[in-house]
């Protein structure tokens, strides 16, 4: 380069107009909305909502829109294939299969909602009150947790099924007192890689209890995963409750869950497979819409994937 290239007249000056377009013109956002920016952007994950939110509301609003009663019984009008009048058709003791499906969403979702709720309470703290003291605190306490872990989760719920007996209640004492586990050990992680930085380090200094740095500053920053694990445990518990009707320890009749739907229809899904299929089709599209929701907001609360 020579040194007649570095003179002044050499270089113009920028526009106004020019300088303006260098200019980011992106708002700033906080964590919460680019999360939600990204959730948006995300077509499989807002599909999955919206058949989440289908299912809802048909397992509020589809009992009363027949009808047709969940348990009464119907001699005379067994095993009708679907039609105007049974949109679903009827099973082997005339009930109208569309009502007892809708029944069973009511079933299958409370469960899900509740054994979340037992999670999230029990698991968070459980999880951040290990990992925020450490040392013999938390050895004892995730021993406890690798003792749970060890034995299959399915056989820890088959056995206390059947030491309580088959009711709803018991489906829900049952979750609540296994599923957590897996919450504590990612809530613990989370809390073992923030509780060494400097906010923390701030909240300790400012005379912050322990209680309080943990509820307020260490499990708020572990939202993201803890939203992520609550919503994957959704579709897990909803089969465990299905599963369990399936094999005869779930509800009692004569409340209809998917998974008594299956069994009632294993004797007769030759002849009329559409009493299997239907409930069996509820569980999948369930299943599935929590899934790749789940999947969707895990993506868009990762901070690695932002952009």
């Amino acid at each position: 380069m020579t040194e007649n290239t570095l003179k002044k007249p050499n270089f113009n000056p920028v526009s106004i107009e020019k300088r303006q377009s260098y200019v980011a013109n992106r708002e700033s956002e906080t964590y919460w909305q680019d999360a939600l920016r990204r959730l948006k952007g995300n077509k499989v994950a807002m599909l999955s909502m919206v058949i989440i939110m289908i299912v809802l509301i048909m397992a509020i609003v589809g009992p009363l829109i027949s009808k047709f009663d969940y348990a009464t019984n119907d001699l005379l009008n067994s095993n009708k294939w679907p039609d105007r009048v049974h949109w679903f058709g009827t099973d082997e003791l005339g009930r109208d299969i569309f009502v007892r499906v809708m029944y069973g969403a009511r079933i299958s979702l409370s469960v899900g909602v509740v054994a979340a709720m037992i999670n999230l309470t029990i698991g968070v703290l459980y999880g951040g009150i290990s990992g925020y003291y450490g040392g013999s605190v938390d050895n004892i306490m995730m021993r406890i947790v690798d003792v749970l872990y060890s034995i299959p989760m399915m056989l820890y719920v088959i056995l206390l099924m059947v030491v309580l007996g088959k009711s709803l209640l018991n489906v829900f004492i049952t979750l609540g007192i296994i599923y957590w586990v897996g919450m504590a050990r990612i809530v613990r992680g989370q809390v073992l890689s923030l509780k060494e930085q400097e906010f923390i380090l701030a909240a300790k200094a400012a005379g912050a209890s322990k209680l309080r740095i943990i509820l307020r500053h260490l499990i708020p920053n572990s939202m993201g995963a803890i939203i992520v694990t609550l919503t994957l445990s959704i579709p897990q518990a909803i089969f465990t409750e299905a599963f369990l009707s399936f094999i005869g320890l779930g509800v009692a009749a004569p409340m209809s869950s998917w998974g008594t739907l299956c069994n009632d229809a294993l004797a007769t899904y030759k002849t009329f497979p559409y009493q299997l299929f239907i409930p069996a089709l509820a569980i999948s599209i369930t299943m599935i819409g929590f899934n790749l929701f789940g999947d969707g907001l895990r993506d868009a609360l990762d901070p690695k994937m932002r952009k």
